[in-house]
């Protein structure tokens, strides 16, 4: 299991009236990184938040930024985002029919790369990339809404991305799994070969949200 794992809240399940607060509660309970889910209501059926609240939560914070785009047309979006104060962007491969290009972007805006995989896309579309990218991002359910049960079958696909890392001495590159992660079944998420846990409703819907940060990071020593 990964013993320096990091935590990306994912502010999608906070209070959008107090966002604030829900970056003071990762202040407090010690995240690493704040995850931010960016939604067109094209790729995915719903439709969440743009630059100019990244910008105000840049203003707020020193944390990483994690900014998970999960739209159409990625590209014009890199920028903006870029510009707002994003730490790392995220692309999913499904959006983009030449994922060099969009890597190239996002590296000339100063941030790092990450590249996202649904659930029933083939491994196969990003292991030829990997080499390019900081960041490779697991969906564990499929994306669209938060609160959903995380798939059984997503540990065996980071085992392999694992594997196929440390195979290419790739080791550098972190594995981020986004979806249904709970304290219940974490541990088990990491020992497959986790380094990024991003959890959202187990967070900010519990009735002790800096407890339960803490709780997270409590499992690295079990």
């Amino acid at each position: 299991m990964t013993d320096n794992f990091k935590l990306a809240p994912s502010i999608l399940s906070a209070d959008f009236s107090d966002l604030q607060s829900a970056l003071q509660i990762c202040d407090k309970g010690g995240a690493h990184w704040i995850h931010v889910d960016v939604m067109d209501n094209q790729f995915v059926p719903n439709l969440t938040i743009g630059p100019p609240v990244v910008k105000s939560l840049r203003k707020k914070t020193q944390k990483f930024m994690d900014v998970h785009m999960m739209v159409i047309d990625p590209e014009t979006l890199v920028e903006p985002f870029a510009r707002a104060g994003a730490d790392n962007i995220t692309f999913h491969v499904e959006a983009v029919e030449d994922p060099i290009n969009i890597i190239d972007l996002i590296r000339s805006c100063g941030c790092k790369v990450g590249v996202s995989i649904k659930p029933n896309t083939p491994l196969s579309e990003i292991l030829p990339i990997l080499d390019k990218v900081d960041i490779v991002l697991v969906m564990s359910v499929e994306p669209g809404f938060g609160g959903q049960g995380y798939l059984p079958e997503s540990n065996e696909r980071i085992s392999l991305i694992k594997s196929f890392l440390i195979e290419n001495c790739l080791d550098r590159v972190l594995i981020e799994v986004d979806g249904g992660v709970k304290l219940h079944n974490a541990k088990s998420v990491l020992n497959a070969g986790a380094d990024v846990l991003v959890a959202g409703s187990e967070v900010f819907k519990s009735n002790n949200p800096v407890q339960t940060i803490e709780d997270f990071y409590k499992l690295s020593n079990l």
